[in-house]
């Protein structure tokens, strides 16, 4: 088999729903102390980050796509109020467990958790205010970037917004090498440390490292027809998407 086609048959593994899905399934019970270990609690800063890009109104419906444990869920909770709605979507089941188990009785408004792939869910077309993700979209290709972008577009209402959040490779030289070192070599020995799979973590540094930033993606969300920004953080080790999806021109609304 030749090095280009090997190359292409590890990439169509590693972003096979059913791989990514046994990936986090694995690692579970350690992801969230690992993220929070290893990123000396700044995964938790660049959440917020994602959160304040955009306006989440009391009262709407807000979609998290790849919604983990929940994580952004607390956050938005606050902001939406009793009469909010929030739909957590992940593919992972032992996530989605986990998210259902921490936000029993924790929130005000109303959340649902589904297990779904988020490229072909069942949230109901122009039904989201805001679709908020961070740290999914490094588990997808281009091309199923592509296809997300179109999913974000369909789910969510005219003038509705969204904001993800993504750990990237930064493009100074001089923070690259060591920061590729810490995904590579140290985030796998942490996991180790705190009983959590290396090798599952190791996959971590390769996503990252072939989603590169936001900059490479953005190009798909301006295609769907979305007005989409890139933002970036810490000197681009998290770079973010924000936009919306613009309401329709005078003279074109559907028939």
């Amino acid at each position: 088999m030749a090095a280009g086609e090997s190359c292409e048959l590890v990439q169509e593994i590693i972003y096979d729903p059913s791989f990514v899905q046994k990936l986090f399934d694995e690692m579970s019970a350690t992801y969230g102390l690992v993220n929070l270990v290893s990123s000396f609690g700044v995964c938790r800063k660049w959440r917020q980050y994602c959160l304040r890009q955009i306006e989440i109104s009391s009262g709407c419906t807000t979609v998290d796509l790849m919604t983990g444990m929940g994580e952004l869920c607390p956050e938005v909770a606050q902001r939406l109020g009793p009469q909010g709605r929030i739909v957590a979507v992940d593919i992972s089941p032992v996530m989605c467990a986990q998210a259902q188990q921490h936000q029993k009785s924790r929130f005000s408004c109303t959340v649902e958790i589904m297990e779904a792939d988020a490229l072909c869910s069942s949230i109901p077309d122009d039904s989201a205010d805001v679709v908020v993700s961070s740290f999914g979209l490094k588990t997808f290709s281009l091309r199923q970037i592509e296809r997300l972008a179109q999913e974000v577009k369909r789910i969510l209402k005219p003038q509705g917004t969204f904001s993800f959040v993504e750990i990237s490779v930064p493009p100074a030289g001089w923070l690259k090498v060591p920061y590729l070192f810490y995904l590579n070599r140290l985030i796998p020995m942490i996991g180790r440390l705190l009983l959590g799979n290396p090798e599952n973590y190791r996959m971590l540094g390769i996503y990252t490292r072939a989603f590169g930033s936001c900059h490479r993606v953005v190009s798909a969300f301006r295609n769907a027809g979305l007005e989409t920004e890139v933002r970036s953080f810490w000197l681009g080790c998290a770079t973010g998407l924000v936009g919306r999806h613009a309401e329709q021109l005078p003279g074109h609304a559907a028939v």
